[in-house]
């Protein structure tokens, strides 16, 4: 089972990702804990152009796509191998990111056909307000303006693609119980 948490910066999907894999220890569910970008050479340009102050433009957001791309593709091998094994795969973002971030469906599509698509999407859906102020700042992705048109294609890709979206703004424990609810009935068990 390949599970995929997705959202704006400062959602709180890492926090998040950290209780859920616990969770399923816990439960004695085999985890692999994955996120984009990767530590490979790819995702290590990737997160040194996020800081870029040209970084939500056009055409470094197609670049940043073609990257992201290659980075996935990467990634899919550790994701099929730990699935064969039986594990249970946990990612920080996926392929919806590019949909969401660089906003060319189509295109997004074609030069990710290679990546597996997850089993279960959970959206932390938040205000971009209250997101921001969760960040440290660190990324040119941390603009209202822009977190605020990024929030918009992932709901209109999370009513698509029928993500569960999930209110981000709870408490850390209610968000962790409602996403155990979703989880826990995917994977057919009890809670």
């Amino acid at each position: 089972m390949y599970i995929c948490l997705e959202g704006i910066d400062g959602s709180g999907k890492s926090t998040q990702i950290e209780l859920l894999v616990k969770w399923l220890d816990d439960c004695g569910i085999d985890v692999l804990m994955v996120f984009e970008p990767t530590g490979s050479p790819a995702g290590k340009l990737i997160r040194e152009l996020l800081q870029n102050p040209n970084a939500t433009k056009n055409n470094f957001q197609n670049t940043l796509a073609l990257l992201f791309a290659a980075d996935r593709i990467i990634l899919m091998d550790k994701i099929e191998a730990a699935e064969k094994e039986g594990r249970v795969v946990i990612s920080d973002r996926c392929f919806y990111s590019s949909m969401a971030y660089q906003n060319d469906g189509d295109w997004i599509g074609t030069i990710n056909k290679f990546a597996k698509r997850p089993d279960l999407v959970l959206l932390l859906d938040i205000d971009p307000e209250t997101a921001i102020s969760r960040c440290e700042g660190k990324d040119s992705f941390e603009d209202v303006d822009f977190l605020i048109k990024i929030r918009e294609r992932y709901l209109e890709i999370a009513d698509k693609q029928d993500f569960a979206v999930l209110n981000a703004r709870n408490g850390l424990n209610k968000i962790h119980d409602d996403i155990k609810r979703v989880v826990a009935r995917k994977l057919g068990m009890c809670i």
